[in-house]
């Protein structure tokens, strides 16, 4: 296999030589490996290393990288996995290039989790990870971390995908990023209550062509049942931008409030919080600790998320404009217009057009027009 080395954070490791002049450079390789999601394993490492995992495993490692990583710079115990025999091989010479005692084994991922449990388990496949989050379940002890690279069917652009994969109707809304996220939570929360175990959101965040969510499993029916009353639905209006939330295993619709046209359900998914503010609070202070090509980044998300306000969606302030046929004004105007009418108002990191409030969305419009 040609490798070549590459560099993230303090560590070194190799990786397969990519076709620069491809399309999507990381499938050409013959063991994946995606430039492009740095960020997303710079968060790992970060957040590694404030929750302090007895161990950590690696479930999908392709190179090695996260999980080399995850060993290197924070100091805990790692096994990786891969089902691949080359990658296993790849994998081991990296821990060798880092001087790392890391435990590597080829198994399948559903044969390993259930013989073994690991205190912080971490999903990251090539697409969805629905297949693999029951098993993970139950071979977590305390964390679990999930990817997801299948943005289109989580967020209703595929939306027979979506249905199939997560029991879900997704809908192609311009607050998709979010719903998307929230669907695969409340994904996660059906898989794990059959084992009457609940899920704690710590850092969940979506970007660019994937969504990450990294969540605290709590044993418990009394915390599974906790879980499920987070569990409903948006219903967005077919006619207007009105939307209204619902608690609930079953959704109940009903004509709109604003207009009277007809609502479609999003969901099931999560309406309850997800970021724990004392773990963002944490990340941000060893932050600077850390050497990471994406620490400016990092930084930015982490602060947003912090300061996002705890709505279930958010309005796409340059779709309201279009709708009242207005120019969008700068966003700051925008939000300092919402929050002198008295109500809350902030940015969102799923959209740089996108903001959370708690006012009608009317309101908003009237902000926009100057009415």
């Amino acid at each position: 296999m040609d490798v070549i080395e590459a560099e993230e954070g303090t560590t070194r490791f190799f990786v397969p030589r990519q076709d620069s002049g491809h399309a999507f450079p990381p499938g050409t390789g013959r063991i994946f490996y995606n430039r492009r999601m740095e960020l997303n394993r710079d968060a790992t490492v970060l957040l590694a290393s404030v929750l302090n995992p007895r161990e950590y495993l690696d479930a999908m490692g392709a190179t090695g990288a996260r999980g080399i990583r995850v060993a290197s710079e924070c100091g805990i115990p790692v096994t990786i996995n891969d089902r691949d025999p080359e990658a296993v091989e790849l994998i081991r010479k990296n821990a060798a290039l880092a001087d790392l005692q890391v435990e590597v084994t080829g198994m399948n991922i559903h044969t390993l989790l259930s013989c073994r449990r690991f205190d912080a388990v971490d999903l990251d496949p090539f697409g969805s990870p629905a297949p693999f989050c029951d098993s993970a379940i139950r071979g977590t002890l305390r964390y679990l971390m999930v990817t997801a690279t299948d943005t289109a069917p989580l967020c209703g652009a595929h939306k027979k995908a979506g249905i199939r994969r997560y029991f879900a109707h997704p809908v192609n809304t311009e607050y998709h990023a979010e719903t998307g996220l929230r669907t695969l939570l409340g994904f996660v929360v059906r898989e794990a209550v059959k084992y009457d175990r609940g899920i704690r959101p710590l850092f969940c965040f979506s970007r660019e062509h994937y969504v990450r969510a990294h969540f605290l499993l709590e044993n418990g029916a009394g915390r599974a049942d906790t879980a499920v009353a987070r569990i409903g639905y948006i219903h967005q209006c077919t006619g207007c931008p009105d939307r209204t939330e619902q608690h609930g295993i079953l959704p109940v619709c009903g004509p709109c409030r604003s207009c009277g046209s007809p609502t479609v359900p999003i969901g099931p998914l999560w309406l309850g919080p997800v970021q724990d503010p004392g773990i963002l609070a944490a990340m941000l202070d060893r932050l600077p600790d850390h050497v990471l090509n994406t620490g400016r980044e990092l930084g930015s998300l982490l602060h947003t998320l912090r300061d996002e306000l705890p709505t279930s969606s958010f309005y796409d302030y340059h779709v309201l404009a279009k709708r009242g046929k207005v120019s969008p004004p700068p966003i700051d105007e925008v939000i300092a217009g919402i929050r002198d009418a008295g109500f809350r108002a902030g940015r969102t990191h799923y959209s740089g057009t996108g903001i959370r409030t708690d006012a009608p969305w009317q309101l908003i419009m009237s902000v926009l027009t100057g009415e």
